[in-house]
């Protein structure tokens, strides 16, 4: 008690005085300076087992581009792409894997074949693995996911179908590497800012440059925070940083190999600290975009801005992680608000939008061999509780920023709310997001292969109510 005190005392004082994490101002006081001794001393005893273990992904033969709607061969790379997974056991043997990764969507049908490998081979069940993916669109294509937005050339699909079986082979992997690195480990959180997500349905793109000049405020719900979760080993050296930030990795839209923002973020965090692994997961960006954007001049810029913010947090006092680990998971059903019919499909084969064309003709198709479609779609949400401090909930799929700020304010301090998990489905609108339409909240499933052009207007209700029922379970 005495040590959560010390730390609101802190914050509350910085912030009267301007200087909430200025480093100036933790060495002039010196209760915060003993908390931060305290917090990040080696000889803290470890309460955790983690491990961690990182492999390349980037295409060795030509994988197109994901994202954009269009035939995008690579044309070279500017760094590699990585996916990571961090492993962590608490004292009573419990384990959950974390995975993430440069790929711009997961499909389920790759996911659900990596899930069951890994509970045959590793022992973990579905509750126990979140597989993350940062929607990175300089990012290789995985089976069926945006199936439609591709023309269909056969010696694609064979590279794809190729590359995709040797993810799920190699992520199956990774994880056994990491429960095998398992080690006394301490874990410690804290939290920084970075201000380049901009929402970009409030703020019309072309004019964000000329409004950021001008020092105008810009308009829309956002989440500027940098959730941060540090692994360090009983020896004081760092072997992971786990960061957050809710926003899309479309800063750039050519044809080379990178991870965009977040990309070149965890290189500059690990070039700061050898031998960690920096991972990244996306916290419910899907109407947030980086703006101004389109050179990689600005996607180096905003790496680097999330860097500091992650910077920020570790050069302040971190709260410790207590012992404990609690895990719960279901899949729930998201109702369509109307399924698609023949007689709406038909007239679309002539379809201007090659998107909308294409997805038609492989809609008839299955009516054709007589498939019935689903109304509703199978939903992934997690709850973890890591100690006392810290809840992660997972969502799939691309989560407007509603949903992060929505729990963050319902369950308090310590919340992340990770979306883009496990699988990549389409957007996820609020209630509000599907009221006002747009984009996020309008009529555009079928780009994601769905048999609907819309969700039922009470996802965000059926969401809400599934995230509660599992964070009580998780925090009984």
């Amino acid at each position: 008690m005495k040590t959560k005190s010390l730390h609101l005392t802190r914050r509350e004082w910085l912030k009267t005085t301007g200087l909430l994490g200025a480093t100036t101002a933790l060495a002039s006081w010196p209760a915060a300076a003993a908390l931060a001794a305290e917090t990040t001393t080696p000889s803290a005893a470890p309460v955790w087992r983690a491990g961690v273990a990182r492999k390349i992904i980037t295409p060795e033969k030509a994988v197109w581009l994901a994202g954009y709607g269009s035939k995008r061969a690579p044309d070279g790379k500017l760094h590699d792409l990585w996916m990571k997974a961090l492993a962590l056991e608490d004292t009573t043997g419990r384990r959950v894997v974390l995975i993430t990764s440069d790929f711009q969507g997961v499909p389920k049908g790759m996911s659900d074949r990596a899930f069951e490998l890994i509970r045959k081979e590793h022992k973990l069940e579905r509750e126990q693995i979140m597989f993350t993916f940062s929607h990175n669109h300089c990012g290789p294509r995985l089976g069926d996911d945006l199936v439609d937005y591709y023309p269909v050339e056969d010696e694609q699909v064979a590279l794809v179908n190729e590359y995709t079986a040797l993810m799920v082979t190699q992520l199956v992997a990774l994880v056994g590497e990491a429960l095998a690195q398992l080690a006394p480990a301490r874990l410690q959180h804290g939290e920084g800012r970075a201000t380049f997500a901009v929402n970009r349905r409030n703020n019309r793109e072309a004019d964000v440059p000329a409004l950021l000049a001008s020092g105008t405020p810009l308009k829309g719900p956002v989440d500027h925070t940098v959730p941060v979760l540090t692994v360090t080993r009983p020896d004081g050296k760092l072997a992971a940083i786990l960061f957050g930030y809710a926003c899309h990795p479309t800063t750039l839209n050519f044809r080379t190999w990178c991870g965009d923002y977040p990309g070149f973020a965890q290189l500059e965090l690990e070039k700061n600290h050898p031998g960690a692994a920096a991972m990244f997961v996306n916290t419910c960006g899907g109407d947030q975009n980086p703006l101004p954007r389109r050179s990689v001049e600005l996607c180096e810029k905003y790496g680097k801005m999330l860097a500091v913010g992650v910077e920020e947090a570790l050069k302040q006092p971190l709260q410790p992680v207590s012992a404990g680990l609690r895990t719960a998971f279901e899949l729930i059903e998201l109702p369509y608000l109307k399924v698609v019919t023949r007689e709406e499909l038909t007239p679309l084969l002539k379809d201007t939008n090659a998107i909308r064309a294409r997805w038609a003709a492989r809609m008839l198709q299955k009516l054709d061999a007589l498939e019935k479609f689903s109304d509703s779609y199978p939903y992934p949400v997690h709850a973890w509780r890591l100690g006392k401090e810290l809840l992660f909930i997972g969502q799939g799929a691309e989560t407007v920023v509603d949903y992060a700020l929505r729990f963050k304010r319902e369950f308090g301090p310590g919340t992340w709310v990770c979306g883009y998990a496990d699988d990549m489905i389409s957007y996820i609108p609020s209630r509000r997001v599907w009221e006002e339409g747009g984009y996020e909240g309008g009529a555009n499933l079928y780009e994601y292969g769905r048999p609907a052009f819309r969700w039922a207007g009470d996802i965000e209700d059926r969401i809400a109510a599934s995230v509660h029922k599992l964070v009580k379970q998780v925090r009984p």
